[in-house]
């Protein structure tokens, strides 16, 4: 694609590197047939190409943003398959955040909008906020039909019906190896996860502890600053991601570390990028190192020695979180993990279409969401399975909102199948321990 920045322009690192972008993009459409929102809406501008357009636009034209541009960027779920279909490699996902960090800059939005992205940027990635909001919510929920505007309805309806204790097993703290030590690692414990669903790390924690890894949890380490970052706020995102750098650098320069290990497929992608994020900041070289070592779950685990397990009768229905598949590239891992435990592995039918969670996504743009939520349901459903599995927490919240068959961390089944205890999402209540286990 022809760009026409200035030389001025260019010396901006943020425009240099999106018209690098740009640049590789040769106009195949290719991207179109793998995009979850121009199927569902059928708009050219609703596409990848579409957007790279206007972005280009916008950019290059240095155009206030406008609401017809904002409208199209904020309709994107940055599920990354485009990138996934790309033969030209064009990395949408850097161009889309710098559109996105732009239009955060100098578009004013109607007060409701503004007010509600105030809201989840300030209480998501708190988990003693958001677990206190989900409280509110779950009191409101009855009166969820009553709300006139649909991100409202959707706020409340995403409450779970059981808020889990906290589990003491996410503070800083080591946990020691309970066979012979063959790494040190540590573990992200994030933020809403740790408000919606405490079985996850507690899961993470067993395992790896029992295949050999001391596990730590570093003091200063939280949100990985992804669902800021994705609306454009940058200074708060990099707030937040500078703190794990700073934690997890720590830790590398003390007693040392093999892996950070990610156990939530959204952060995962965003830890990784962390390098790129700060190329022009002072943590730089320590973001660079951090991006180095992190590993999502599933990766670390094809490192360690996983046990077969015997053959079980259950049937997993294999959810792709789009953050694991196209964001890391990771497609194979968790259900090659899977197989190995012994767990019959299906996949549903175009499994690389997203699920409709993407963040905040669900909350911000709730009826594409649902559309594309009732179509992922449907294809997992047909495959009538026991248990359906994924590497995200929002995808499984999604997911689980709209069926009846339980979903699980992929990470749960594994500490299951190699002796931990049953996932509550399995058992015949549902219902967690009264006493939540601490590990140490």
């Amino acid at each position: 694609m022809k760009t026409e920045f200035t030389d001025i322009q260019l010396k901006d690192p943020a425009i240099a590197r999106s018209n690098e972008i740009l640049r590789s993009c040769v106009h195949c459409g290719f991207c179109t047939a793998t995009c979850p929102t121009y199927q569902v809406l059928g708009d050219e501008l609703d596409s990848p190409r579409g957007r790279i357009y206007l972005i280009k636009d916008m950019l290059e034209n240095n155009r206030e943003p406008d609401e017809k541009t904002v409208t199209h960027i904020d309709r994107c779920l940055s599920c990354l398959a485009c990138m996934t279909t790309c033969p030209s490699g064009v990395h949408y996902m850097h161009l889309v955040d710098h559109a996105r960090e732009y239009i955060e800059e100098r578009y004013k939005r109607p007060l409701s909008d503004r007010v509600l992205r105030w809201i989840l940027a300030h209480i998501l990635p708190y988990p003693m906020r958001f677990r206190v909001a989900l409280l509110g919510a779950k009191i409101g929920r009855p009166f969820a039909r009553l709300m006139p505007d649909a991100r409202l309805k959707a706020m409340l309806e995403m409450a779970p019906k059981t808020i889990p204790p906290v589990s003491r097993n996410d503070d800083p703290q080591s946990f020691a190896p309970q066979s012979e030590k063959k790494m040190r690692v540590a573990l992200m414990t994030g933020c809403a996860q740790k408000a919606l669903n405490t079985d996850i790390n507690d899961a993470t924690i067993r395992l790896l502890t029992r295949l050999g890894c001391e596990v730590v949890v570093a003091q200063g380490a939280g949100c990985c600053g992804a669902l800021t970052h994705h609306m454009g706020k940058t200074a708060q995102s990099h707030a937040t991601a500078a703190r794990n750098i700073t934690a997890w650098a720590g830790e590398m320069d003390g007693a040392g570390l093999d892996a950070i290990v990610i156990n939530t497929s959204g952060c995962g992608t965003t830890v990784k990028d962390y390098g790129h994020m700060f190329r022009n900041e002072p943590l730089a070289k320590d973001a660079a190192r951090v991006s180095e070592l992190a590993m999502d779950i599933s990766e670390l685990l094809m490192k360690l020695d996983l046990p077969e397990g015997d053959k079980k009768t259950l049937t997993v229905a294999y959810h792709a979180a789009c953050s694991l598949q196209h964001g890391q590239q990771i497609k194979t891992f968790p259900k090659d993990l899977l197989k190995r435990a012994g767990f019959t592995v299906v996949e549903p039918r175009d499994s690389h279409l997203c699920c409709g969670s993407a963040g905040t996504y669900n909350l911000m743009q709730p009826e594409i969401s649902k559309q594309l939520k009732a179509r992922k349901i449907e294809t997992l459903e047909a495959k009538n399975p026991d248990i359906i599995a994924a590497g995200n927490i929002g995808c499984m919240m999604q997911i689980g909102s709209g069926t009846g068959v339980p979903i699980v961390h992929t990470v749960e089944l594994l500490d299951w199948a190699t002796g931990g205890p049953q996932p509550p999402a399995l058992t015949a209540d549902g219902k967690r321990p009264l006493e939540v286990p601490i590990l140490r």
